[in-house]
């Protein structure tokens, strides 16, 4: 799909995605990304369950083509940086996001500091496709 118009949305934007092969973007920058839907039950544990509500799409760069995708090009509008608490899940090693808060930022290359005990995590664009 091409650009839509009229249309805004908040975007998830995880941190190894970036980090691996996002290009850094700004507030007011054009970006060109390729979309799945979010993944609202990670967000929920991660964000809380209204944060969740509002992320309709995360960005992807590593999916296999699928109908469920869109491609966009769209500019961004708002950035924040997502830090939460790392706890780990029952039975191993893993861990997982939860108590997470969001920051405002002007720009993002994947590479924020963590807050204390508050390890960054991705993160919440607003892309304006209109």
């Amino acid at each position: 799909m091409g650009k839509t118009g009229g249309v805004r949305w908040n975007v998830w934007v995880d941190d190894w995605q970036q980090q691996c092969c996002g290009e850094p973007f700004r507030v007011g920058a054009t970006v060109s990304w390729t979309l799945v839907p979010a993944d609202r039950d990670w967000l929920a544990n991660a964000l809380g369950e209204r944060t969740a509500a509002t992320i309709e799409w995360s960005e992807e760069h590593h999916s296999d083509p699928s109908p469920d995708q869109l491609s966009v090009e769209a500019e961004v509008t708002h950035i924040s940086a997502a830090h939460a608490r790392m706890e780990p899940l029952p039975g191993g090693d893993a861990r997982h996001p939860v108590g997470g808060v969001l920051s405002p930022r002007t720009s993002a290359d994947g590479w924020e500091q963590n807050d204390g005990e508050l390890e960054f995590i991705g993160y919440v664009v607003t892309l304006d496709a209109g």
